[in-house]
């Protein structure tokens, strides 16, 4: 079964520079670039096989989340899989998304205030990841409850990946998750 990502929050966020190092490192080659506006890219790597993929450089553009869907669904048909685990690998940030997971480890505290590091286990673009968290006062207090009790926790804030590692920076309403228990 294929999804077809339509998350318009999610698209709109996949930064141009990430869809262009993502293709670059798997195989296709620039062609032509319109500064601020569109690089072109293609891939003919069979005679079969020739493929044009257009790039919308300017996340201002009111298209430019159906432009990036259209570019996954070329994608999608050219490497053959799932438009999600592309997107995992474009996804740079995600502004205001909330996260379901269980709090991991608990990083040593802070000496001067109460705040620490902690890391959750939650899912992003369908996967489960390890996100680290910076936290402060009550939110460290019930990461720590919820880490020794095992309890779900929900947490909303912005979602950025460096390299390979996730982080939920500016976290609000940190709470345990009740919808468990029911």
């Amino acid at each position: 079964m294929k999804v077809t990502l339509s998350d318009v929050d999610v698209l709109k966020h996949l930064q141009p520079e990430a869809v262009e190092a993502y293709l670059q490192a798997t195989g296709w080659q620039i062609k032509n670039r319109i500064p601020d506006k569109v690089s072109i890219w293609t891939r003919d790597t069979f005679a079969e096989d020739r493929l044009k993929i257009q790039v919308p450089l300017d996340m201002e553009f009111d298209d430019y989340p159906l432009r990036i869907s259209e570019l996954l669904n070329i994608l999608e048909k050219a490497e053959n899989r799932s438009q999600i685990d592309i997107i995992s690998e474009l996804i740079t940030n995600a502004p205001n998304i909330t996260v379901q997971g269980v709090v991991m480890q608990i990083k040593t505290p802070n000496p001067d205030k109460l705040s620490g590091e902690v890391i959750l286990l939650g899912v992003v673009v369908d996967r489960l990841r390890k996100i680290d968290i910076e936290l402060v006062e009550q939110d460290y207090i019930i990461a720590i409850k919820a880490y020794q009790e095992r309890c779900p926790i929900i947490c909303t804030g912005d979602l950025i990946k460096d390299n390979k590692n996730f982080m939920l920076k500016n976290p609000r309403k940190f709470n345990i998750d009740q919808t468990w228990q029911n």
